[in-house]
């Protein structure tokens, strides 16, 4: 069991954490240091191309876990510290915080601009990918009638069948996932079945874990039967045959990983390069391939238009970064998942 308190405490002060890993790009001679929550593997073939189309950077690419990422962005900006060149993150709630708290250099073009208004805020922070968070499952272990369409009938099949799905639905943990954070307190604005699904997710002793790779392994190795509210890229981008993805019929979030130039940026031209790059088409293609870029379409999805919900970059999710709304949804947290609890 988790220790729910010192896992919050790490989105309520500054962490330590280093980066998960690192890789390097290109042979040329001017640095350039990029940030991310994105994996490696997963966004190689952009940078690769990118490198390809300008042979005088060397770029180092770091990839963090999105608290870890946000802790040390926001204390080098306070702090007047050297900074990445450009950060990219699922999280974007703790972005737009960022962004808000001047932390950002402003850039625009004509790629930039042609956004919609739910990927750009202040020409400070742009939305890259187009992502949906699905209900995955196993498909040899769980029959296609027995699948949950929408949340009210996972509801029903927890009730149903509480033995069946004992340890084996998994979630995001909230305190250890900036994004698993995001899209909970989505949910609980959203979802007229936040509290019920909490619950029901207690009554069958659910698991919350950190990482989406890891869950939706799980998930294809059978140790879990469900995973709810994870990102369909992590699945797309990966040969894992045992794994359905399901677009919740009643809504389905849609996430756009943030881009932000921090202020005190060594290489901004490069930086502004790079975001101009992963919006032209050929990126928009690589990331496609990727997994992290979803036309959703109806025909693909079987999801209508009005079930879509875009997680808009607006000063709206700096509400998910308040401290008080924080520690209640922590505590709410925290008696489904049975931890320890808050003072």
């Amino acid at each position: 069991m988790m220790r729910l308190l010192a896992l919050c405490l790490t989105l309520l002060a500054p962490a330590t954490s280093a980066q998960e890993a690192t890789a390097s790009f290109g042979t040329g001679s001017t640095p350039m240091l990029v940030r991310s929550t994105t994996d490696i593997a997963i966004i190689r073939p952009v940078i690769d191309r990118f490198t390809a189309l300008h042979p005088e950077l060397t770029i180092t690419y770091e990839q963090w876990g999105s608290n870890a990422l946000f802790e040390i962005s926001k204390d080098q900006c306070r702090d007047d510290a050297p900074v990445a060149d450009a950060i990219l993150s699922s999280a974007v709630q703790q972005m737009v915080w960022l962004v808000n708290a001047a932390c950002a250099r402003p850039y625009r073009s004509a790629i930039t601009q042609a956004l919609p208004q739910t990927r750009r805020w202040r020409n400070e922070l742009w939305g890259i990918t187009t992502e949906p968070a699905v209900i995955a499952y196993n498909k040899s272990l769980l029959p296609g009638d027995d699948v949950p369409r929408n949340r009210f009938a996972l509801l029903d099949a927890l009730r149903a069948e509480p033995e069946r799905y004992r340890n084996r639905i998994a979630t995001y943990d909230i305190a250890e996932s900036g994004l698993g954070f995001l899209f909970a307190y989505a949910d609980s604005l959203e979802a007229t079945t936040f509290g019920a699904l909490l619950e029901g997710f207690a009554r069958v002793d659910a698991v919350a874990t950190c990482c989406s790779a890891e869950i939706i392994e799980g998930v294809n190795e059978g140790r879990y039967l469900i995973a709810y509210n994870v990102l369909g890229s992590y699945a797309l981008n990966a040969d894992l045959p045992n794994v359905g993805l399901i677009f919740p019929e009643d809504y389905t979030l849609l996430l756009s990983r943030g881009y932000m130039i921090p202020k005190g940026a060594a290489n901004a031209r490069a930086a502004e390069q790079l975001l101009d790059f992963m919006l032209t088409s050929e990126a928009q293609d690589l990331l496609r391939a990727a997994g992290l870029v979803s036309a959703m379409d109806p025909s693909e999805t079987g999801l209508a238009a009005s079930a879509r919900r875009n997680i808009a970059l607006s000063p709206a999710l700096l509400v998910a970064r308040d401290a008080s709304r924080q520690k209640l949804l922590f505590r709410f947290w925290a008696d489904t998942f049975q931890r320890a609890e808050l003072p």
